[in-house]
């Protein structure tokens, strides 16, 4: 795949990045919006969009070669209908032209920590995010579930998918973004937001949700 994917996944391609991204679906209600992050060679967000024509998707790529890929596969595939690919970084297009997703998803771009600050200002309040992750997923909530609390997302849970399709289901880390937080400035963790008056006192930008 234009060397989206390394050479030795060629031959397992089926089940461990196709058939794997695409378990993720039964996580996602009818009709959703999805952000998908770091999409890459469209996992999981092309798949997902094959997998549930239902879907509003925006691919979020930062890099021309893969938005190039991505909008080929889009057309190729007959999804201009639901899918939008956006070339830019997560933090970037936050507040920005994309409305707040109901799911927001990510594929082995980042660990949990980051991928929350990432992730989660693009979900709606009540929205979530779905992390593919690995076997190591126990141990990444355990390192940095109090970072992702900061970031306004609540206490991370395993979901595993495709349980009775595949022989290695699917690991997902799910976060519901609970609240809002203050974006970090010059190197400054995350804080909830504050407000009085109706009006936000720490002048954070409101974006998903």
């Amino acid at each position: 795949m234009r060397g989206l994917i390394g050479p030795r996944e060629a031959p397992r391609i089926w089940e461990r990045h196709l058939l794997n991204c695409a378990a993720v679906a039964e996580l996602i209600p009818s009709g959703a919006s999805l952000v998908d992050v770091g999409s890459g060679a469209g996992l999981p967000g092309i798949v997902l969009a094959v997998a549930r024509p239902d879907l509003t998707i925006a691919l979020v790529e930062p890099l021309a070669r893969r938005t190039a890929f991505l909008s080929e596969a889009v057309t190729e595939l007959g999804l201009d209908d639901t899918v939008t690919v956006v070339r830019g970084r997560a933090e970037e297009v936050a507040g920005g032209p994309l409305p707040p997703a109901d799911i927001v998803t990510a594929r082995a771009v980042a660990p949990l920590d980051r991928l929350a600050g990432w992730c989660l200002p693009l979900a709606a309040l009540g929205g979530r995010l779905l992390a593919l992750k690995g076997s190591s997923a126990a141990e990444e909530i355990a390192e940095h579930e109090a970072a992702v609390g900061r970031l306004g997302g609540a206490t991370p849970v395993v979901r595993w998918c495709g349980e009775t399709l595949l022989d290695d289901p699917t690991t997902v880390v799910e976060i519901v973004r609970e609240r809002l937080v203050v974006p970090a400035r010059s190197g400054k963790a995350a804080r909830p937001e504050r407000r009085s008056s109706g009006r936000s006192s720490g002048g954070g930008r409101r974006r998903r949700g």
